[in-house]
């Protein structure tokens, strides 16, 4: 089986929570922290821009991750959202395991 880590920045709180909501509620993702104020550089159309952001992280499986994509792009402001999945290559078998049956 394998797990993923996906990074996702959201442009506000309300935001990162209806796409934390969704992606468990579909049975997406076994867990999503939020983490709040976050502050972002980055090139935007040819210039370096900032932004508070708020940052979510999440626990899945790699197979779910096209439909990942397809939720948080449903319900995101951005144009192009980051969204970056990273494999867990090891973790403790348990919180792995937990992550599989939350899932189904």
């Amino acid at each position: 089986m394998m797990y993923t880590v996906i990074f996702i920045t959201a442009a506000n709180k309300k935001q990162a929570r209806a796409i934390a909501e969704a992606l468990i509620s579909k049975k997406l993702a076994a867990c999503v922290n939020i983490i709040d104020k976050v502050e972002s550089l980055f090139w935007w159309k040819g210039k370096i821009e900032s932004a508070r952001e708020v940052l979510l992280i999440v626990k899945s499986k790699s197979g779910k991750l096209p439909k990942i994509i397809k939720t948080v792009k449903a319900n995101h402001s951005y144009q192009v959202p980051e969204i970056i999945s990273l494999p867990i290559k090891a973790g403790d078998a348990a919180y792995l395991r937990w992550i599989n049956d939350s899932l189904g």
